[in-house]
């Protein structure tokens, strides 16, 4: 039996998550020393001295701003993420922001919480201020949405079956997000035929070096007067002190966002909540689930699905042999990788190589053990980041 693999865990992740992994062949916990993977939520591990061990990173969520991403594809290492584990539960914190914003709720509330007096004082003042949170219904509005992944398609469907048109944008949109979107969405060819066409805009994109400050104060000109902007994918994607500005002219009605900070705090027709797109138990649990199994594929089996900075790479097992290399995106790689083998006389069942931007990944299934000398020739190899050798259980 090979030495047990270790987990490290940086918040509480799911029980149901982490019982995926036996506990025959892994040790998980938060004080793990020299851990193989790593299991976050929410810890910021920028300022963390990741350990050399770390061979892969698992983000219980979608985001991964709080990885060093960067730096792990430097070392060779894969960081997993949980898209669309969460869909449903942000879709459900979106439409809520929509009915709070078109019914004026949260205003409604503060008045109701200030009421004071006898049953026919109260019910004098609602008759009297109730006026003030006439709110407007959403059938026949139309809802636009920035980033139609599943996040964006969920809402997309939901806002149709309230009678919502939407009209959707997203220039990078997967093959499996078009055949997921309801064919009633239009779709737009810039962000500013969304703005100028909707009175609601949900934004549903990541926070990567393009899409901060996507909504800035140029863009917020374009919106209809009086709309309402919707954020519940990341804070950034917003420039905070131009949707003041528009508060403040009137341009906006509402900024409904799950974001709070200090900029924020305190301003008019602002709905902030604390971060609650995913905190739901059935969105962490499914998180934990679909995360712990992706680091635990690639662990045993080298197979790679949803790394935010590798391809997707399975492959089915040929032989019980298998190695892993993760590798920069250069010529002649796969040529020295299968050189070296066969100067070491093992015959390649099956070899997968795919390429990401500047990384690499290549899955190899020779017929015969690896000698530990072979991996350091590879490993040596100029270009390549990390080599790892995977016998199958059955074949150790």
């Amino acid at each position: 039996m090979a030495d047990p693999l270790r987990i490290l865990t940086l918040n509480n992740i799911a029980a149901v998550g982490l019982k995926r992994f036996p506990g025959a062949r892994y040790h998980i916990g938060s004080h793990e020393s020299a851990p193989d993977a790593i299991l976050v939520r929410s810890h910021d591990m920028h300022a963390m001295d990741i350990p050399a061990s770390v061979k892969a990173i698992g983000r219980a969520g979608a985001g991964t701003n709080n990885i060093p991403v960067t730096k792990m594809s430097e070392r060779g290492v894969p960081v997993f993420n949980a898209p669309g584990a969460n869909a449903n539960a942000v879709k459900e914190l979106v439409l809520a922001g929509l009915l709070l914003a078109a019914r004026n709720i949260g205003p409604a509330l503060k008045f109701v919480a200030a009421l004071k007096g006898d049953d026919a004082s109260i019910d004098k003042q609602v008759e009297d201020g109730k006026k003030h949170f006439a709110g407007t219904e959403l059938p026949g509005r139309t809802l636009g949405i920035v980033g139609l992944g599943k996040i964006g398609s969920l809402v997309a469907d939901t806002a149709i079956r309230l009678g919502m048109n939407v009209l959707g944008y997203d220039p990078e949109i997967t093959v499996d997000a078009a055949w997921s979107l309801p064919s009633q969405v239009r779709k737009a060819n810039t962000i500013e035929e969304v703005l100028r066409g909707a009175e609601y805009v949900s934004l549903h994109v990541p926070l990567v070096p393009a899409t901060r400050n996507l909504i800035d104060a140029r863009r917020l000109q374009v919106m209809k007067s009086a709309a309402v902007l919707l954020n519940f994918s990341r804070d950034g994607v917003v420039d905070a002190e131009a949707v003041v500005a528009a508060l403040e002219a009137k341009r906006l009605r509402w900024y409904v966002c799950d974001f709070p900070s200090s900029r924020l705090q305190g301003c008019a027709h602002v709905i902030a909540l604390p971060h609650l797109g995913a905190s739901t138990r059935e969105a962490e649990d499914n998180c934990a689930v679909m995360v712990s199994d992706q680091v635990r594929d690639y662990l045993e089996n080298g197979n790679i699905l949803n790394a935010v900075n590798f391809p997707d790479v399975v492959m089915t097992r040929e032989s019980p042999y298998r190695v892993g290399i993760a590798n920069a995106n250069v010529p002649n790689m796969l040529g020295q990788i299968s050189t070296t083998m066969a100067s070491a006389g093992l015959n390649i069942d099956t070899m997968l190589n795919k390429s990401r931007g500047s990384m690499a990944y290549t899955l190899v299934d020779v017929d015969s053990p690896v000698p530990s000398r072979v991996v350091s020739e590879l490993q040596a190899i100029q270009g390549v980041l990390m080599v790892r050798y995977l016998p199958a259980e059955s074949g150790s």
